[in-house]
């Protein structure tokens, strides 16, 4: 590549970790629970990627006749967080497939590895204890949905990285991620490539919508980029 790389923001589920779609179930599982008629697909289509609360509102808006109110959207939001976190004291989490030797391929190359998700800091953290994922060890910083005032597809968790690790120059910088709205994140914050990649949420079509430089159907084709 032309622009020497610097960092490189990863997305967590569906990208870097494998949960089996938990979230986006137990999303789906509180909205049909307060009595609305809802399908995973409709929830990965307008919920992936994104923080949980803004999730459900968009959802609800896009599968009701009716936009919901604010009160409506905190209590399915306050459920919801108590189911996932029901869930996940059972759930089988994983790396996704090269996850783990990418981030060593890339600290061998000093290239910093930022872990950023429209999950609150508990659950992600919950999910980086399942994982073993130390920080400074498999990642350099972990940056979520609760540590920004606007979460994706606005670039402040992007912008916050950056400033953490001393990087000014987007061009240096590749946001990955399994959904549209990883990418727009990526877009917005004026990165030097978006990617996307299909192990997660969306297909390789939905993400194409985005215009991304790459769609990956790996991680570890991630590497080949950079050594083009």
């Amino acid at each position: 590549m032309e622009t020497p790389i610097k960092l490189v923001v990863f997305d967590m589920a569906g990208t870097t970790v494998n949960e089996n779609n938990l979230v986006y179930h137990s999303l789906l599982l509180t909205i049909i629970q307060h009595g609305f008629e809802c399908t995973l697909e409709d929830v990965l289509e307008h919920g992936a990627g994104k923080e949980k609360r803004n999730a459900i509102a968009d959802i609800l808006h896009a599968t009701q006749e009716d936009q919901q109110n604010e009160v409506i959207i905190d209590a399915i939001f306050k459920d919801f967080l108590l189911n996932l976190d029901m869930a996940y004291q059972h759930a089988v989490v994983t790396p996704q497939p090269n996850s783990e030797t990418v981030f060593e391929k890339l600290k061998a190359r000093k290239i910093a590895v930022v872990l950023n998700t429209g999950y609150d800091s508990k659950t992600a953290n919950n999910l980086l204890d399942k994982l073993n994922w130390v920080k400074g060890i498999h990642y350099d910083l972990l940056i979520t949905a609760s540590d920004v005032i606007n979460s994706r597809p606005h670039p402040d968790m992007i912008f916050k990285a950056m400033s953490e690790l001393n990087i000014t120059d987007a061009s240096t910088v590749i946001k990955i991620g399994d959904s549209v709205v990883d990418i727009e994140e990526g877009k917005n914050a004026n990165c030097g490539l978006t990617i996307g990649i299909t192990t997660g949420a969306q297909t390789a079509t939905q993400l194409d919508f985005a215009k991304p430089d790459y769609i990956l159907n790996n991680l570890n084709e991630l590497i080949g980029i950079l050594n083009s």
